[in-house]
């Protein structure tokens, strides 16, 4: 199984300044659409809708991950998009939409995803090691860093989002 390391910093407004004078320079965006098909602990398996915001290109994935924190194993594969729909169909749940920029940053890439349902932008650095990972010091306008706090998960606000339709 593959292995994720990544930070994640809470960003307090749109770098669009830095964007502006050069400093980031955007490679892509796209629209995601993600749900959780199971979650058990610290593993989950979703399924996600990826729309490049260029091209109009759609791409589908399911994703196994496994683990809290900086570190988690994953396994991603694609999926065709009539998969896609009957798993969201049987599934009956909101996704969680999101904008994601991938941008370079001092050679650096970064993804800011900025959130549809819920106000909030999290920007994330993916690491080769652990080690670069806690090497790695970040600018201050990265923001609060939320590695490895759970109320800022994917899954956590997904679930939010099923219990407020219920509500």
């Amino acid at each position: 199984m593959a292995m994720e390391i990544e930070r994640k910093y809470l960003l307090d407004e749109y770098p669009e300044a830095l964007i502006n004078d050069g400093i980031i320079m955007i490679e892509k965006e796209q629209f995601i659409e993600q749900t959780y098909l199971a979650l058990d602990g610290d593993q989950e398996l979703r399924v996600r809708k990826i729309t490049d915001s260029g091209s109009g290109e759609l791409t589908f994935t399911h994703t196994f991950k496994q683990g809290w924190g900086i570190a988690r194993e994953e396994v991603e594969i694609s999926i065709s998009e009539g998969l896609y729909d009957q798993v969201i169909k049987a599934h009956g749940a909101i996704p969680l939409t999101k904008r994601r920029v991938t941008a370079n940053w001092n050679d650096v890439i970064i993804e800011i995803d900025d959130y549809a349902q819920v106000q909030m932008l999290v920007l994330e650095v993916e690491f080769p090691s652990i080690e670069a990972a806690d090497r790695f010091v970040p600018p201050a306008w990265f923001g609060q860093d939320i590695s490895t706090e759970k109320q800022y998960s994917n899954k956590k606000i997904w679930h939010d989002l099923q219990e407020a339709k219920q509500a």
